[in-house]
């Protein structure tokens, strides 16, 4: 069995690099994704309230016999938990459908700055990490602006910023931004998401030759080789345990070169400032 390594956060905690994604797993998918997760290795769980399932994960966590200390388990709050201290409930909530006393990581799901309560969340969430409710706390889709004034209005830096990213959409500023700031860059949709096609390209049929790879473990490979935490989505063990098997092969500077002819560009994926819920 394989254990992937941790990052240690500006705050003290640490991360498993490599973790299970649930969306969009219903909860009986999810109670059952979890149990085979931990037996492959995993020991980061990473779910939301907007996924629905967070009452499957508890389950699935119950269910796999797995030491609460061993695991390190994020949800995220929707833009129904912005302003005032709406978060307070929102994370009650969560804890309650997960069946836990706390949360490793919490995360605000997108910024919405149109609605402009992402900084009273922000400080929300500060008093929830200061009360011990949650162990961490962090972002998710935040742009490097949001982040400025989150910096600028708050006291606590964003442990994490969950955004999307792969080969395809490398968001090289933001990385670049958070290396500066402290702040962990975690891979959401790793391996392209369903329709992209990134697992298509040659490239990555040539590279995962060379290896002895598939080509999802070829990219999850780039994400760990680039100091990026990722939470690969499956329900299928033996990929599971494929997404954890990555660790005792590298990456080239020539495979990196070809990979880096992926790069959609700088505008390529979301656009959080009008996009999110």
């Amino acid at each position: 069995m394989t254990l992937a390594p941790r990052i240690t956060l500006n705050d003290g905690h640490s991360i498993p690099q490599v973790g299970l994604g649930t969306w969009p797993l219903d909860d009986d998918q999810a109670a059952a994704a979890v149990v085979h997760a931990v037996e492959a290795g995993f020991r980061h769980i990473d779910t939301a309230v907007k996924y629905g399932n967070e009452r499957g994960v508890g389950h699935g966590i119950r269910a796999s016999g797995a030491e609460r200390a061993d695991l390190f388990v994020t949800t995220k709050l929707d833009g129904q938990f912005q302003g005032n201290d709406r978060a307070v409930e929102g994370l009650e909530g969560s804890l309650r459908r997960l069946g836990l006393d706390y949360v490793d990581l919490l995360l605000i799901h997108w910024p919405l700055p149109s609605r402009g309560e992402y900084v009273s969340t922000w400080k929300t969430f500060e008093r929830l990490q200061a009360e011990g409710k949650v162990r961490s706390i962090g972002v998710s889709n935040f742009k490097p602006a949001h982040l400025e004034r989150l910096m600028a209005e708050t006291d606590v830096v964003p442990a994490v910023n969950q955004i999307q990213l792969t080969p395809a959409v490398t968001r090289t500023a933001e990385r670049e931004f958070h290396a500066r700031h402290g702040i962990v860059t975690e891979s959401y949709s790793p391996l392209g998401g369903s329709g992209a096609g990134i697992l298509d390209a040659p490239v990555l049929a040539r590279l995962a030759g060379k290896h002895g790879r598939t080509p999802g473990q070829v990219v999850l490979r780039w994400h760990v080789q680039n100091g990026l935490v990722t939470i690969p989505k499956t329900a299928n063990p033996e990929r599971m345990r494929e997404n954890l098997d990555i660790f005792d092969f590298e990456l080239d500077p020539q495979d990196l070169a070809e990979l880096a002819a992926l790069d959609e560009g700088p505008g390529a994926g979301n656009d959080s400032d009008v996009t999110g819920h």
